[in-house]
């Protein structure tokens, strides 16, 4: 996680490159997944992590490059690994979400993915996708530009990763299991962190403030990743303006901010020139909610630390928006547009008379009765896509799709909420249940697909951030209540909306979206609030195979993990 010095970085790819005759170079990682100890907030927690390190190795390559992960588990209990934002064109047998697209790799065995870049480019990350163990299994997929590629802004002297995370005293598999039997919410994080440092707010003197070192007058790529559980963020470097450059590893038009907003799965690629006194400046997070059920409002804090500095903190006054600041939130958002420059995928928005699928889904969390032994509660909560809670089966769905395997899921899932109500409303009357299936949307290959997302005032309320694997799609809209079929497509952005693969669904309002449907395969989408996700807040995408070869899912490899 130290700084990386781009230019030598830049240098080494370009020579490498050279070698393999302006090829796409081919890389190989080992990851060792066990469980290891840790000790913070004066307290000793065990759980799985790569390689024993919190967060995980980083894998940094360049654009077009395939990458293959040799995964060992020796841990207790199966998993999967996600490529969080790379689409692996034709490929969805590396991309991971548990009997979704593979089983899981059960303890004592090894799996090896196959990760093939195309157009990404920046910063993405990968993580585990089994129950909640990517709150502890995750570390950052770093993009650099290919041979002969620049950057499309003066090359920074130096880059540094910043994950911002959930830290739980407690095994993650075990606290999602315990509220699933019991029918409880998870409980919330005892901490935050940054690069796996809780900063100097927890009251325990043993935990450790993440610091970075830089020089003055040289200008830094900070690449920022939310891996937090169930919490947009928050983040700022005090005194220190930031310059947003890139999202979900696509350029976009150049802003500069006092903050940034960035929500679980999001990545952000930002500028920051050290031109201050030398000295050290606080850089912290703090969670943002929209919802009934807001999150433990914990600052954490890092330190931008100037080399030959002295002394202690020059801005001991940190600067963030409040936790529920919806102003601050719109504000950064509205700013985010595409930019039209060589290094980005030609702008290719599906217009209005190409589109031929329109799916409206309306996202809540729900009741249904509690009927474990171990309930806690009459009702348990439940998470909803059209009043659909997604069950994962027992068979994942990609292999069961293959090999037309019947009975693992139906090919219903409803196109358009069953009941249209006021979303945004009132709800105290509305019956708060919702069905129980393994429902999936089928697409042809090269629809064009318009997907809006209506948050709802069921349970809670409050934004979601909503990730679609395989593709990154256009963000063409948003606005508060309800969405109208008749007005709101007017007020789209067909011009420059930026390229992304998790979007912010505000609190009572909606988002839309768009993308061709030109990768063969089987694609989750799904809240990535954790604890929505998995108490159903999903769905699944079908992409059938074109009339060619090259237009079809590649065939499985041998060693696919079986489902137990």
């Amino acid at each position: 996680m130290g700084l990386v010095n781009q230019g030598f970085v830049f240098v080494g790819v370009l020579f490498l490159s050279t070698l393999l005759l302006c090829s796409a170079d081919v890389h190989n990682y080992e990851f060792f997944v066990r469980e290891t100890n840790f000790t913070k907030l004066c307290n000793t927690t065990t759980f799985l992590v790569v390689n024993d390190s919190y967060p995980g190795p980083e894998i940094r390559v360049s654009r077009g490059d395939t990458v293959f992960v040799n995964v060992h588990n020796q841990g207790s209990y199966g998993f999967t690994i996600h490529w969080h934002g790379v689409k692996n064109p034709r490929n969805p047998w590396s991309d991971g979400p548990e009997n979704i697209t593979q089983c899981p790799i059960q303890p004592g065995t090894n799996f090896t993915y196959e990760v093939v870049l195309s157009d990404e480019i920046g910063t993405l990350w990968w993580h585990a996708h089994s129950d909640w163990t990517r709150g502890s299994v995750q570390g950052a997929f770093i993009i650099l530009p290919a041979v002969n590629e620049t950057y499309p802004f003066p090359t920074p002297d130096a880059d540094q990763t910043i994950m911002l995370q959930s830290w739980y005293n407690g095994d993650y598999k075990q606290i999602i299991d315990q509220a699933l039997a019991t029918g409880v919410p998870p409980r919330q994080p005892d901490a935050y962190a940054i690069n796996g440092n809780l900063g100097d707010t927890t009251g325990c003197p043993n935990d450790t403030m993440f610091r970075m070192q830089v020089d003055f007058q040289n200008t830094y790529h900070l690449r920022i990743i939310n891996s937090a559980m169930n919490e947009e963020m928050f983040f700022s470097i005090m005194n220190h303006p930031l310059t947003v450059v890139a999202q979900d590893a696509s350029y976009i038009q150049r802003f500069t901010t006092d903050y940034i907003l960035i929500s679980p799965g999001q990545t952000m690629d930002v500028l920051v020139f050290a031109n201050q006194n030398a000295g050290q400046y606080y850089m912290a997070t703090r969670p943002f909610s929209d919802s009934a059920a807001l999150p433990v409002d914990l600052i954490t804090t890092g330190v931008f630390q100037y080399s030959n500095s002295a002394g202690g903190l020059n801005a001991s006054l940190i600067n963030l928006p409040a936790r529920n600041d919806t102003n601050a939130t719109s504000s950064f958002l509205s700013r985010i547009r595409n930019t039209n420059i060589t290094q980005n995928p030609p702008l290719n928005v599906p217009t209005d008379s190409e589109i031929s699928r329109r799916v409206y889904i309306a996202i809540a969390t729900n009741n249904l009765p509690c009927n474990t032994s171990q309930c806690l509660v009459q009702n348990r909560i439940v998470a909803s896509m059209n009043n659909v809670s997604f069950v994962v089966p027992r068979i994942d769905i990609l292999q069961a799709y293959y090999n037309s395997t019947t009975g693992v899921f139906t090919q219903d899932f409803p196109l358009n909420p069953p009941v249209f109500y006021d979303f945004t409303g009132n709800l105290t009357l509305l019956n708060p249940g919702a069905e129980l299936g393994t429902r999936v949307v089928m697409l042809n290959y090269g629809d064009a697909v318009e997907i809006v997302l209506q948050a709802t005032q069921l349970g809670a309320g409050g934004s979601h951030p909503i990730h679609l694997h395989g593709f990154s799609f256009y963000w063409v809209g948003s606005g508060s209540g309800n969405f109208n079929n008749q007005t709101d497509p007017s007020t789209y952005n067909l011009v420059d909306p930026p390229l992304i693969n998790t979007v912010h669904v505000p609190g009572r309002g909606w988002v839309a979206l768009r993308f061709f449907a030109n990768n063969p395969g089987v694609w989750f989408m799904h809240c990535h609030f954790d604890r929505h996700s998995s108490l159903g807040m999903d769905t699944v995408f079908i992409v059938r195979n074109g009339t060619t070869t090259e237009t079809s899912i590649r065939p499985p490899p041998p060693n696919m993990p079986r489902c137990t």
